[in-house]
């Protein structure tokens, strides 16, 4: 397993589009009033966590709807967040801006039983490959100096952590995703932070 710092992982709030069932990659959609509320209860576990005491950095997406929950989020810690573009969503290429539903007729049925809803990670024919965004992630990751909060979003938020838990893709894929909570990386783990549970449970 590598040797990655103490990091608290955040994917953004709902947004329009999470609603809808639309893809959304390097294309925008404003978050809904839930993902903000959702952005605001991130904040209050980092808080719960001391991460008030923490020291910086805290980066986000540059995407809008990532850059926003963080600064919610990263408010009630008193932090401000700095912009880092290897943390953006992968590219899905031509699939943006696509309902799920209707690409599913493109997955075969094995796939789909293997990996289910997120077969498509990764499966745009022009989209960004895993080893690409592998790639980023990691530059990020080796840069660090001590534990980090980052913002990001769904598929970037899995490879960060498969990257941490030394994962190849599957496992990578299938790791558990969500809004509203934190992940906490420490002592060779990942804690899931939830506003029931704000310290966290191994998952």
């Amino acid at each position: 397993m590598p040797n990655y710092p103490e990091l608290y992982i955040l994917r953004h709030g709902q947004t329009e589009w999470n609603v809808e069932g639309r893809m959304q990659g390097n294309l925008d959609s404003p978050l809904t009033e839930k993902g903000r509320a959702q952005a605001k209860t991130q904040g209050e576990i980092l808080r719960k966590l001391g991460q008030e005491t923490a020291p910086d950095p805290c980066l986000s997406s540059p995407k809008g709807r990532a850059f926003e929950t963080a600064r919610i989020a990263l408010s009630e810690i008193g932090r401000v967040p700095v912009v880092d573009a290897r943390l953006s969503e992968t590219d899905l290429g031509s699939w943006q801006n696509c309902l799920l539903s209707d690409l599913r007729p493109n997955c075969p049925d094995d796939l789909w039983q293997d990996l289910g809803p997120s077969w498509y990670f990764f499966n745009a024919p022009d989209g960004e490959s895993f080893e690409s965004q592998r790639a980023r992630c990691k530059s990020l990751l080796d840069g660090l100096q001590g534990p980090t909060i980052l913002v990001t979003h769904g598929i970037t938020s899995r490879v960060l952590r498969g990257l941490w838990l030394g994962l190849g893709y599957r496992d990578t894929v299938l790791l558990p995703d969500g809004q509203g909570c934190v992940f906490h990386m420490k002592n060779k783990g990942q804690w899931l932070c939830s506003s029931q549970n704000p310290t966290g449970e191994a998952c």
